[in-house]
């Protein structure tokens, strides 16, 4: 079996309007951040992927008002031409380049079916309250407006069919987004290269596999599954961006800690010595190797490496968060699980060292903890051996803007 993929007629800004309404995903900013960067643009998409900023601030961001906000904004958008259906299905060629890196990806409808019989494979689990806010915000405006990402072993052929498009036709989305990220969009409306695109992908890619957005898959499919009888064709696909594995960049997802469970730096510092080879660092250290860490604590920079008899060499085990998990966070600072425990957060890398140190400095949090990037090679690894990777271990750059393509499932 091979997967199956099919255009779509994307609901899309007209051209002039496209700017206004790209927004960044409804999951990466809270409700104040999304009004903030929503003020004073009626035409902003997070009036629809964020619709409660346009209610009450004590109106609860589950409450149906607020997916009843999102369906009348969007049928305000469409009745306004801001956005529009388009004509017949087609595939979308979607590029961005960020600090001078490029990648592009093909934006079209994957299987529902493939999800459930794994040849859409996972690296996470997924958690019921924001499965169920996803399932909340489809059934109720008719739309998946957010995209999963999807990564694939590269193909030569593809590349060379998305890479000629690009060549020969123009863009019809050309953005310079205000974080400096630009987003190109080409549509691929002929026929005969829509059949060859989904033929190469039926026979060249057996799996492909979730890199950002195992809530927002989850649900697309929980959505079919309770339509039943009812459900259309639109449900039978999601909205997808599939990007060829040599272009992806995954940065590093960073650890900060609220206190050190009892002991005092000093304390804390021999103890990790046990498991680690420990090192001043004279300046913020990010790095650069595996099984490396960087600590800051008491405005003071560490290295870390991890002792060679301190971890197994399976998938699971030899990822950097779960060395850091079993020989730091749970023996030391009585972290059981970091998906529960209220004393650890997360930093993507996109903020830099400057952030962890911001944190621990203020008082926030009293340790952060620099982790080198996972690989995409153990991403495939650990979603073909069928297991699930640690919370918060891939943090993919950059990110695709909401609102410039949505499914319609209706």
């Amino acid at each position: 079996m091979m997967i199956t993929i099919q255009p779509f007629r994307a609901l899309r800004p007209e051209a002039q309007h496209a700017k206004q309404v790209a927004s960044r995903p409804y999951d990466v900013l809270n409700s104040k951040e999304a009004k903030i960067e929503a003020q004073g643009n009626p035409s902003s998409f997070l009036h629809i992927t964020k619709s409660e900023i346009d209610l009450p601030e004590e109106v609860d961001i589950h409450s149906q008002q607020v997916y009843d906000t999102a369906k009348n904004n969007l049928d305000a958008f469409i009745s306004r031409n801001i956005v529009f259906r388009e004509s017949k299905p087609c595939y979308y060629i979607y590029q961005l380049i960020m600090n001078g890196r490029s990648q592009t990806g093909l934006v079209c409808g994957s299987s529902v079916d493939d999800y459930e019989n794994d040849l859409i494979k996972k690296h996470e689990f997924t958690r019921p309250e924001k499965e169920k806010d996803r399932i909340n915000h489809i059934t109720t405006t008719g739309a998946q407006t957010g995209n999963v990402f999807l990564a694939y072993r590269n193909v030569a052929e593809i590349d060379q069919v998305i890479g000629k498009w690009q060549e020969e036709k123009n863009p019809v989305y050309d953005l310079l987004a205000e974080d400096g990220i630009q987003h190109s969009i080409w549509i691929i409306n002929d026929s005969k290269t829509i059949d060859l695109i989904t033929e190469l992908f039926k026979t060249k890619v057996p799996f492909t596999y979730i890199a950002d957005g195992h809530h927002r898959a989850a649900s697309a499919a929980k959505v079919r599954k309770a339509l039943g009888n009812e459900a259309t064709e639109g449900a039978n696909i999601f909205l997808t961006t599939l990007f060829p594995s040599n272009q992806l960049h995954i940065m590093d997802y960073n650890r900060v800690v609220k206190d050190l469970n009892g002991l005092e730096n000093a304390a804390f510092i021999e103890k990790l010595s046990d498991q680690f080879i420990v090192e001043k660092a004279e300046k913020a250290f990010s790095p650069s190797n595996l099984h490396q860490f960087g600590l800051y604590i008491g405005k003071q920079w560490y290295s870390l490496t991890a002792k060679e008899n301190t971890y197994t060499n399976d998938p699971i085990g030899i990822l950097d968060v779960t060395i850091l998990q079993n020989n730091l966070l749970d023996p030391i600072l009585g972290i059981k699980d970091q998906r529960t425990d209220q004393r650890i957060d997360f930093v993507g890398g996109i903020r830099g060292l400057e952030e962890l140190e911001k944190r621990v400095d203020s008082g926030e949090m009293a340790v952060a903890i620099s982790l080198h990037p996972v690989s995409i090679q153990q991403l495939f690894d650990i979603a073909d051996s069928g297991n699930v990777m640690p919370p918060k271990s891939t943090w993919f750059e950059p990110k695709l803007r909401d609102g410039l393509l949505t499914h319609l499932i209706n």
